[in-house]
């Protein structure tokens, strides 16, 4: 029973990562790489934007398939594997914040985050 809700948990939080993503992506193309594109900017630094931005959201999906791999894996690891991959987004979420402030793409991390981390406690 247990092993279910952390599955649930690692389901949850790796769904609302991948979400954090999409609106990630959705955000660049439609109001962040606009804007980049009005700046003064060199095209160079430009690029290496668009480039960190898009492979954010990339970072996220891969670490939401890793954490939903290992949790509904049959090996010894799996805890260690989706708490590695939860503690990982916290720690982003908690440096992005201190760095940014607080706002929804954030709390969407922190939350997916904490998700992970709650699963990750609960595998036997």
């Amino acid at each position: 029973m247990r092993n279910r809700i952390a599955r649930a948990f690692v389901v949850a939080g790796s769904v609302v990562l991948i979400a954090s993503a999409v609106l990630h992506w959705v955000g660049g193309f439609t109001v962040g790489f606009p804007a980049l594109n009005a700046s003064t900017l060199d095209a160079e630094l430009k690029a290496a934007f668009r480039v960190v931005f898009l492979s954010l959201g990339w970072h996220w999906i891969v670490v939401a398939m890793v954490a939903l791999l290992a949790g509904f894996a049959e090996t010894k690891l799996r805890k260690v594997y989706v708490l590695l991959c939860g503690l990982a987004v916290l720690l982003e979420a908690v440096v992005g914040a201190s760095m940014m402030g607080w706002f929804i793409g954030n709390e969407m991390i922190g939350t997916a985050a904490l998700l992970l981390v709650c699963g990750g406690v609960l595998f036997d």
